[in-house]
C-alpha cells in the first residue's frame, strides 16, 4: 500500500545564473496516514518552501510530489485546485479571516466554494464544536482573541475533511500559554487521526510532533524515513 505522501529528490530554484539559490536541494520524504511530523531548521533552510510546494501554494522545479498514489506536481492550475480540495488544507502563521464574516461564516467559506449541497451550518458548528468554539461562533474576529482566531482558522482547514493538514509556524504570534492550547489541541486531532506536517524552527514546539525532518541549505540533514 502507498503512503499518504511521497515527496522524491524535490528541487526548487530561485533566480538564475550568479543569482541562482537552490532553496529545497534533492528533499525526500514519506508521511503516512495518521503521522505527526515536524519540519525544522533554521531561517532560509527551506522549511516553508518544501510546504507552499507540498500545497501547491509553489511550483517545484524537479522531483515529484505524489499524494495518496496521484502525482499532483504535474497538474494545471486547475486540475490541482480539484485534486487538492478535500486533500490539503493550510494553517498559517497570520489567520487569514474575513473580518466582515463572524467565526461560523469564516468556517462555512470553504464548504460554500467548493459547492457542496451538505448542511453547511451544522457541519460548521460541529467543527467548531471541536474546537471548543461554539459558543464563540457568532462572534466576528475582532471579537475573539489570537489564540482563538487560530482555533477558528483550524477549524476552517478541518471542515472539508482533509487529509493532509500542513501548518506554517501556527502558533509563532503567540504567548506560550496560548502556543501550548493551539499545540495541545493538534496533538488530540493527530491521536483523532489527523495526518499534519508542521513547519517550526523551535524545539519546544516539535516535541509535539511524533517525528522530526530537519532541513539545513534546503537538504535534509536527518529524519527523511
Amino acid at each position: 500500500m502507498s503512503p499518504m505522501l511521497e515527496v522524491k529528490n524535490i528541487t526548487k530554484q530561485y533566480g538564475e545564473g550568479e543569482a541562482r539559490v537552490m532553496a529545497l536541494n534533492g528533499v525526500s520524504l514519506v508521511a503516512e496516514k495518521g503521522d505527526f511530523i515536524a519540519i525544522m531548521g533554521p531561517s532560509g533552510c527551506g522549511k516553508s518552501t518544501l510546504l507552499n510546494v507540498i500545497g501547491g501554494l509553489e511550483r517545484l522545479t524537479g522531483g515529484e510530489v505524489v499524494l495518496e498514489g496521484q502525482r499532483i506536481d504535474t497538474l494545471d492550475e486547475d486540475a490541482f485546485v480539484g485534486a487538492r480540495r478535500g486533500k490539503i488544507a493550510y494553517v498559517f502563521q497570520q489567520f487569514h479571516l474575513l473580518a466582515s464574516l463572524t467565526a461560523l461564516e469564516n468556517v462555512m467559506l470553504p464548504l460554500v466554494l467548493a459547492g457542496t449541497k451538505s448542511d453547511h451550518q451544522r457541519e460548521a458548528l460541529a467543527i467548531l464544536s471541536k474546537v471548543g468554539l461554539e459558543k464563540r461562533a457568532r462572534h466576528r474576529p475582532a471579537q475573539l482573541s489570537g489564540g482563538e482566531q487560530q482555533r477558528v482558522a483550524i477549524a476552517r482547514a478541518l471542515v472539508n475533511n482533509p487529509s493532509l493538514l500542513l501548518a506554517d509556524e501556527p502558533t509563532g504570534n503567540m504567548d506560550q500559554k496560548t502556543s501550548n492550547e493551539i499545540l495541545e489541541m493538534f496533538s488530540r486531532l493527530n491521536r483523532e487521526g489527523q495526518t499534519i506536517m508542521m513547519v517550526t524552527h523551535d524545539p519546544v514546539i516539535a516535541r509535539f510532533a511524533d517525528r522530526v525532518v530537519n532541513l539545513k541549505d534546503g537538504q535534509v540533514v536527518n529524519g527523511s524515513n
